[in-house]
């Protein structure tokens, strides 16, 4: 007598919910972090350097 796993059962809370929130799947753009902050440090660059040649 065995019991079987529910698969479609509740998750338990881990750190209030954080653990269900990062696991849903999202949709829209998907950016790598990498290319996302290159274009940050771009943008700061080219910003500092408007402003000491204009």
């Amino acid at each position: 007598m065995s019991k079987k796993k529910n698969d479609a059962g509740p998750m338990p809370a881990a750190s209030a919910g954080l653990l269900r929130f990062f696991e849903e799947e999202t949709e829209g753009v998907k950016v790598r972090p990498e290319l996302l902050v290159a274009i940050s440090i771009t943008l700061i660059v080219v910003s500092v350097l408007a402003k000491i040649f204009f």
